[in-house]
């Protein structure tokens, strides 16, 4: 059994360690959580790009590479990412565990010191970051903003929201945009940087062997340059209802083969901190979150209607995304269906072996996470982010609980808020 401790480090800034005999290697994260803004999102996605290439004391990549090989081939990565309105940006490291080293030596404080090194004591010239590695970075960030437009299924959720959410945080990209990207200067972003260390929450993460009290006196080491603030605030979640009386439908063509058929639902409110959350995850799982879902089973199997199709949950901002890949042709046929389906889950059709099944493959599916550090973590950040402390084996209880009818009850708080599809320019 793992053990759980959170603790304040400073003002705003929480560890968060899951002891564990479990891995042969432990897990480290730092991330500064702070709201999701478009003026603000390219530069804080840059952020961790920077840093990475290079500190006070490791000025460039091939003596970072150095400090991580004399940590049994240690790994620490930058990572951006997007949790209900919250932007999270920061690192992530791996390292093998103290109980696995030859001699055993610690490993953990140098880890934490490394990581922190990065965090806090960067590369500069001239009193702000180093030019070169800025506009390497940009060069990189614009790269994937760019790219995002290649993988067409992701891109369709992705226009989906923004349009949807175009007057909302959410809307925003999580690496923001090329405007205000290509505008970036070393000094501009420096700025940004110091501003983020007074104002952004601060989650740590810990997964291994060492025990708690001294995870906390490594990272309160690692981390001692943090500017002392109490403005560490954690950014909130807007949820909207649904307003519109029709949905809105919106069309655009491009060089595809294949159609993206994606529709946004808002839940009537229903996100993490209610009480009927275990039910709409149910029912996500049961209309199309799952290989025994109605969509997969129905508008994929046995209708062949869409290549894929599916659902997925925004459990803090209270929406809804369905994921499809049609023919052309076969567009409203299959959206027609897709609704269709949801009627079913709304008027309670759901068989004994649907509902036993995607509570079974949810419980399955959210038990794996223990066996995954990775898996784990993200776990622990979307927590954070939510201000919960509900453990992955609590909410498998109260999956457990939910019954037919309350999944039913959930699916009609579902409102379609936006249908998008992407066709090809002779559709």
């Amino acid at each position: 059994m793992s053990q759980i401790t959170r603790r304040e480090l400073f003002p705003g800034v929480w560890l968060r360690a899951v002891h564990t005999e479990k891995f042969k290697s432990a897990y480290l994260s730092v991330t500064l959580l702070t709201p999701l803004a478009e003026e603000t999102a390219g530069q804080n996605a840059l952020i961790p790009w920077v840093l990475r290439r290079g500190t006070a004391v490791h000025p460039d990549m091939e003596s970072l590479s150095a400090a991580l090989d004399e940590l049994y081939g240690g790994a620490i990565e930058p990572v951006v990412r997007k949790k209900g309105e919250t932007q999270c940006l920061g690192f992530i490291a791996s390292f093998l565990d103290d109980a696995y080293t030859l001699g055993g030596e610690p490993i953990l404080e140098s880890a934490a010191a490394l990581l922190g090194e990065l965090l806090l004591n960067p590369y500069t010239q001239d009193g702000a970051f180093c030019p070169d590695y800025t506009q390497g970075e940009k060069d990189n960030l614009l790269d994937r903003i760019r790219g995002q437009v290649n993988d067409k299924r992701v891109y369709a959720v992705h226009r989906l929201t923004s349009l949807m959410c175009g007057e909302e945080a959410f809307g925003v990209d999580k690496l923001g945009d090329e405007d205000h990207v290509r505008v970036v200067t070393p000094v501009s972003l420096w700025a940004r940087y110091q501003q983020l260390l007074h104002t952004a929450a601060v989650e740590v993460y810990y997964c291994g062997s060492a025990s708690p009290e001294r995870v906390e006196a490594a990272l309160r080491a690692a981390l001692e340059r943090l500017p002392v603030s109490g403005e560490r605030e954690m950014p909130e979640c807007q949820v909207r209802l649904h307003a519109e009386t029709e949905p809105r439908v919106i069309e655009e063509a491009m060089d595809v083969t294949q159609g993206k058929l994606a529709i946004g639902l808002r839940t009537g409110g229903v996100t993490c901190w209610e009480e009927e959350y275990p039910a709409l995850v149910m029912c996500n799982a049961v209309f199309g979150g799952t290989t025994l879902s109605k969509l997969f089973l129905n508008v994929r199997e046995k209708l062949s209607l869409c290549y894929y199709a599916s659902s997925m949950l925004e459990k803090m901002k209270g929406l809804m995304l369905v994921s499809s890949g049609v023919e052309f042709e076969k567009y409203k046929t299959a959206r027609d269906e897709i609704l269709a389906q949801l009627q079913a889950v709304r008027r309670g059709e759901i068989a004994d072996w649907e509902l036993e099944g995607a509570r079974r493959t949810l419980i399955g599916g959210h038990l794996a996470t223990l066996d995954d550090q990775g898996r784990q973590e993200e776990f622990w950040l979307g927590q954070a982010a939510a201000g919960l402390d509900t453990t992955v084996e609590e909410l498998c209880a109260q999956f457990e609980a939910v019954t037919r009818e309350q999944v039913a009850q959930a699916a009609r708080k579902l409102e379609v808020d936006t249908i998008y599809f992407l066709k090809g320019k002779e559709a």
